[in-house]
């Protein structure tokens, strides 16, 4: 049984979008979460240049693919940076304990 280029990429594509929402669901640590939400966002970004590829635009898929890089890069350095605030203000980086809504 053979399978194509395309068949591959595809599940490339869920499984590291099934990876990262289960880290981003089932981890209670911030950082994690994080790391979550990047193997999701890559996997979203094999998906825009397939798409690109499929449609015969590889350029608009590519460039689609750099933007992704470049506002994941600053969303995870944003959220790295409140997780190390988080951490030296409260102590923990544990989710359910940060709760402070009922004080």
């Amino acid at each position: 049984m053979t399978f194509s280029t395309q068949n591959i990429v595809m599940v490339v594509i869920i499984g590291l979008l099934g990876i990262g929402l289960y880290g981003v669901l089932i981890s209670r640590n911030l950082i994690k979460v994080v790391v979550g939400l990047q193997v999701a966002v890559k996997g979203a970004m094999i998906a825009f240049v397939l798409a690109g590829r499929l449609n015969g635009k590889v350029d608009l898929g590519q460039s689609m693919a750099l933007t992704v890089i470049v506002a994941d890069t600053i969303v995870a350095v944003v959220a790295l940076a409140l997780a190390v605030q988080v951490r030296r203000k409260f102590g923990t980086l544990d989710i359910k304990s940060l709760t402070t809504l009922r004080r």
